[in-house]
């Protein structure tokens, strides 16, 4: 027998309906790192550990750099994945891109056309994650940064090792104000871009996250084994250290004791904070901090050139800032 369909019935499933959470559209930018994929598959796919949901990735842009090996050697490989494994549709240019998704990651491993990149993202007012490092040059880091503000789109950047538990523990104070930190990681060079941003960024992220803002000078020295090491002073004589080093580490002081930090636990932490951020327009990292960041590794490349003298933030700043 076959049942009247009733006015309740019928707001029930509008209720459940509404009730279930929108799917959010997701676009990538640059198809020439493993985190492509590796965030593809971890939004995309509901059995893959750590599975993120509340978004697909649905087109993308190939983008890629000629004069980096590393880059353009990858891009066909990681496009092939996208389109075969999660029917990915490749968009011939990042305007295309901008209509056919709620929000957009930038994940070319070429910091120097994000600011290109971020334009047409931050014209068409879509949300944007830009991965490491969010630009080439601290001036185009700045610059992100003030156009989306101008626009009124919400933007951030961060390396997965600020999202690691140790370390957002510290950095939500189970030691209590961090005095001292020092942290570590790989930091190979690229010869394009300022020596840390390519790979340091992730043990200097580790360092910010602990630290916070306020680091006001840097002195680049080695260490014995001829390794980079990067001490940076803070308001109020805190001090953090990065070095270079095999593998993801640190330690933090603090007016309750001693807690390591630094570790990476993979991706899905931070993949789960992007996919929030595109949910709630809130940014989990101010970007005052990530430009002070940045301004802590130019600095160190400063120092460097100047045969490992100190140099403040505020030097590099005022010079990043000069138009």
């Amino acid at each position: 027998m076959k049942l009247p369909v009733t006015a309740a019935m019928l707001a029930t499933v509008s209720s459940l309906a509404a009730a279930e959470p929108e799917v959010l559209r997701l676009g990538i930018i640059g198809l020439d790192t493993s985190h492509v994929t590796a965030f593809t598959e971890t939004i995309n796919n509901p059995d893959a550990k750590g599975h993120v949901p509340g978004a697909k990735v649905v087109a993308a842009f190939k983008g890629g750099s000629p004069d980096i090996e590393s880059s353009i050697s990858r891009v066909d490989e990681y496009t092939a994945n996208l389109v075969e494994k999660h029917g990915v549709e490749i968009c011939a240019t990042i305007e295309e891109l901008c209509g056919k998704v709620d929000a957009v990651m930038i994940e070319s491993v070429d910091g120097r056309p994000h600011l290109e990149q971020a334009r047409p993202v931050i014209a068409a007012k879509l949300p944007l994650y830009i991965d490491k490092p969010v630009g080439g040059t601290l001036r185009d880091a700045i610059e992100i940064f003030r156009l989306a503000k101008e626009a009124g789109v919400p933007v951030f950047s961060s390396s997965s090792l600020r999202f690691a538990k140790a370390t957002q523990d510290v950095r939500n104070g189970s030691i209590g104000e961090v005095r001292h930190a020092e942290t570590s990681s790989p930091a190979h060079l690229e010869p394009h871009h300022p020596d840390l941003y390519w790979y340091g960024v992730h043990g200097c992220e580790s360092l910010f996250t602990v630290m916070g803002r306020g680091c006001e000078s840097v002195t680049r020295g080695t260490t014995a084994d001829g390794k980079i090491e990067v001490t940076g002073i803070w308001k109020g004589g805190r001090t953090g250290i990065f070095r270079e080093s095999d593998g993801y580490s640190g330690t933090a002081r603090g007016e309750k004791g001693e807690a390591a930090v630094g570790s990476f636990d993979g991706y899905e932490p931070l993949v789960a904070e992007i996919v929030k951020f595109f949910q709630t327009k809130q940014a989990p990292v101010d970007a005052g901090e990530t430009i002070e960041l940045f301004a802590f590794m130019e600095a160190a490349d400063e120092s460097k050139r100047r045969g490992g003298e100190s140099v403040t933030l505020a030097e590099v700043m005022e010079k990043a800032n000069d138009r």
